[in-house]
């Protein structure tokens, strides 16, 4: 995993520098480290190298998934320093994800280049059901972001790519068991040439799971989850300038679950369930004129949602939310050498989008359109400087256009191995047809309820040390949020009427200790509070994360510890808000290719068995053990 500041996980504090700094005298005997510049796509809508992007950007790479076992794209974003994640209970249940102390929904999720949030779903996207098989990567941008991505991107951008099919024709396959009679399978066949690539993957995951409960709000009965993803990814080259990408996603679930009692204020136990249905696909044509100095892309994307509610067999009500897409964009990059060895890079985008919410149980059925222009400038000076300004309008045919816009920097000291970024953006969070209409008898319908509002800026320093064995980073970040949609006074109705304020750091380390042997640890302090300085609910002031990798035997093997701190926290309860006691969790993994072609692995996760809560009165998993085989021909 690599962030701006390259760091990757950890402990409370200083706990994991105290750790790293143990093997210092390592480092004079260890081998010339040669670290790349990966190439990210998040931070601009245009590949750039990490250490020119002047906003924080972590990347994870399928590397870090499968040292981790990674199951659940959730798990490892626990590591990612500004990301705080929230399940509700045991896996496949609602898992929230907040940025920087955002709301959920202020978190924009892009699978395959295709926005994630329900519009039938408070606009945020469930990590409940994205299981981690066949990605790339994922690179998460925090800070506001809505001059690229619009709506929903007031805290970051996280977006997921998976992996296209490569090489000769291969199968791969794997199965997995465990704890609360868990069992995972997954299958997949990639195929390339000059001409066209293929990757067709499917994945069923099912398990008993936990009681989402806690006694003595009922008897601790087991909450089930199943899920099956499938997914096609298709690549076509008709011509040396021309690519066609098309991918489609679909995954099937069902959730059992527990109700809450609104009028006790506490869950309890019963026999509902959720059954789902998630569909998303898109279709991109991609033209370079120019030799390649002006790229031209075209896409339409498309998604659905669909949940109904059971009880004991009897159909409840259904929620519905449908998305579909129009994009364009053009890049126009040109060099002018004779004046500070500029290069520059135009980007022009349009966009065209509609969003459907059907709410049985509130009587909603409702749409609305966006469609938006947006413009960046990009500019590298002297090889070390690069600049990024942007600008956005949005039209909305519901409520009042709006306007953003970005400015970043970033400066790299080669001689010295230092890094220098800062960035400063606004944002927009658009009122969700639910927060509009879909409240039913709970909550009288505020149809005109305006755009939430955003702005903010971050510092950020990186030092490579030790011929580049080292790297610690720090970034300061502070956003204000303004006409944020709350709960008036007398209960009846949502209405623009807070303000809240999230600010804090961030503080990263990696280091390369020996040949196959890595570590890396971050920690953030993040100060979130409304407008009356009491701490939001569901984001801890504190978190950190540490990791140790270790591969030997000719890579054959490898060996990864991941330990994760979570500290207080504030929920909502029956006698109002309630105190969540800090937690850390240790995760341990490893594995063993036999043969080129077969690998064995196993894991346990909560290795010391932590007995904690992320929501007030609903259970977590505890100590859990997972063993399975990879197969590839």
């Amino acid at each position: 995993m690599r962030s701006i500041f390259r760091g990757s996980q950890a402990l409370p504090a200083v706990a994991p520098l105290a750790f790293m700094l143990a093997f210092f005298p390592a480092l004079a005997e260890a081998e010339e480290a040669t670290l790349l510049d990966p190439l990210v796509v998040t931070a601009t809508r245009t590949a750039r190298p990490l250490s020119s992007v002047g906003s924080s950007l972590t990347l994870i790479t399928a590397e870090d998934l499968e040292e981790r076992q990674t199951t659940y794209v959730a798990d490892i974003l626990r590591e990612v320093p500004g990301v705080a994640v929230i399940r509700q209970g045991g896996p496949g249940s609602l898992t929230e994800v907040r940025i920087r102390g955002a709301e959920n929904n202020h978190t924009l999720v892009l699978i395959d280049g295709i926005e994630a949030n329900n519009p039938a779903g408070e606009a945020f996207y469930d990590f409940g059901h994205l299981l981690a098989d066949d990605i790339e990567r994922i690179e998460v941008l925090r800070g506001p972001q809505s001059v690229l991505y619009g709506s929903e991107a007031v805290g970051g951008v996280i977006n997921i790519i998976t992996r296209h099919g490569s090489g000769r024709p291969r199968v791969a396959g794997s199965l997995e068991g465990g704890s609360f009679s868990t069992l995972k399978t997954n299958a997949s066949l990639s195929s390339s040439d000059e001409n066209y690539d293929l990757l067709v993957s499917a994945t069923h995951f099912q398990t008993n799971g936990i009681s989402q409960i806690k006694v003595p709000y009922g008897q601790p009965d087991k909450d089930g989850y199943r899920n099956t993803t499938a997914f096609a990814k298709l690549g076509l080259n008709p011509l040396d300038n021309l690519r066609l990408d098309l991918v489609g996603r679909y995954t099937d679930y069902t959730l059992e679950y527990d109700y809450y009692n609104f009028d006790l204020s506490n869950p309890f136990d019963a026999r509902p369930e959720t059954r789902g249905e998630q569909a998303f696909g898109r279709a991109l044509a991609s033209l370079d004129l120019l030799d390649g100095h002006w790229q031209q892309r075209l896409g339409m994307a498309l998604s659905y949602f669909k949940m109904t509610e059971f009880n004991r067999d009897l159909r409840e009500e259904a929620a519905t939310g449908k998305r579909v897409k129009f994009d364009y964009q053009s890049d126009l990059s040109f060099e002018t050498p004779t004046v500070a060895q500029a290069k520059h890079l135009v980007t022009l985008g349009l966009e065209h989008e509609k969003e459907y919410a059907d709410l049985e149980g509130a009587d909603v059925d409702e749409n609305f359109t966006t469609r938006s222009i947006f413009g960046q400038y990009q500019l590298d000076l002297f090889d070390r400087l690069s600049l990024t300004a942007g600008l956005r309008h949005d039209f909305n045919d519901q409520f009042d256009d709006a306007g953003t816009y970005r400015l970043t920097a970033a400066y790299n000291l080669t001689e010295t191995g230092t890094r220098l970024r800062a960035s400063y953006g606004t944002a927009v969070k658009n009122p969700t047809m639910t927060e509009r209409y879909g409240f039913g008898t709970f909550l009288q319908p505020n149809p005109d309820l305006k755009p939430e509002k955003s702005r903010g800026w971050e510092v950020g320093v990186e030092q490579d040390l030790f011929d580049d064995r080292l790297t610690l980073g720090a970034v300061y970040f502070d956003r204000k949020i303004r006409d944020l949609i709350a709960i008036n006074e007398s209960f009846t109705a949502l209405e623009n009427i807070d303000r809240a304020r999230s600010r804090g750091v961030e503080l990263t380390a990696r280091l390369d200790i020996l040949p196959g042997l890595t570590a890396g640890a971050n920690y953030t302090y993040n100060d979130a509070e409304d407008d009356e300085k009491e701490q939001l609910l569901r984001r801890p002031s504190h978190m950190a994360s540490a990791n140790l990798n270790y591969r030997f035997l000719d890579d054959r093997a490898n060996l990864n510890l991941t330990v994760i701190y979570n500290g207080k926290t504030y929920d909502s309860g029956d006698t109002g808000r309630v105190s969540l006691a800090s937690y850390t969790l240790v995760n341990v993994a490893g594995s063993y290719r036999l043969t080129d072609n077969f690998e064995i692995f196993g894991r346990i996760e909560n290795a010391l068995n932590k007995n904690y809560e992320e929501i007030h009165n609903y259970n977590t998993t505890g100590r859990a053990a997972y063993a399975g085989m990879r197969i590839r021909f």
